[in-house]
């Protein structure tokens, strides 16, 4: 079994884009029938779409990680909360535009 989707609801969907963009994402601009314009990625081998948050709606708290090369590159321009270890691998978790803690860690 693998992950084939993951979907994040964004307040600020532009720097929710810009954020994830700095992991390594690439996105393109879409839009199913009348549903809101969104932004999708397939690079890592599943679809990532960061979606409008609707006015109506609340906020997730999900967690998310992501395991990316050069992520030393990547912390220079995130800001950091926490940093622990795990299985003998560095975890730093940042936070992205919608306050969602994102784990990050080096491929």
């Amino acid at each position: 079994m693998k992950i084939s989707l993951l979907v994040l609801r964004c307040k600020e969907l532009e720097a929710s884009k810009q954020f994830y963009e700095l992991l390594g994402f690439n996105f393109v601009k879409e839009r199913h029938g009348d549903g809101p314009t969104h932004y999708s990625s397939q690079d890592a081998g599943f679809v990532f779409e960061l979606y409008p948050l609707a006015k109506n709606e609340a906020l997730d708290n999900c967690r998310v990680g992501f395991s990316l090369n050069g992520i030393q590159q990547v912390l220079s321009h995130v800001k950091t909360v926490s940093q622990h270890e795990f299985n003998g691998r560095q975890i730093y978790v940042a936070q992205d535009p919608d306050g969602r803690k994102v784990e990050l860690s080096e491929q």
